[in-house]
């Protein structure tokens, strides 16, 4: 597996930051943040005023970003944002 060079890494943070900028404003959020555990390959997205909403609305907004998505990782969870 060759090494990601810094274009590379880059590009995939610019990725990232469209992704959680999208969903924020799906969610008609101000603030999200996110961070990437590496060894487990997982995306953690925290969004304000997610814990407004029951499973079900946050999968009906989030479903239709996340099936268009073209990046490699094992699990995307989305989480109210804390402080």
């Amino acid at each position: 597996m060759s090494e990601l060079d810094n274009a590379d890494y880059e590009a995939y943070e610019q990725d990232i930051k469209v992704l959680v900028d999208t969903l924020r404003k799906c969610f008609n959020a101000d603030k999200a943040r996110y961070s990437v555990v590496g060894h487990q390959n997982t995306l953690y997205i925290e969004i304000e005023g997610l814990d407004d909403l029951d499973p079900e609305e946050i999968s009906d907004v989030a479903e239709p970003v996340l099936d268009e998505l073209d990046m490699d990782f094992d699990e995307i969870s989305l989480l109210p944002l804390k402080n």
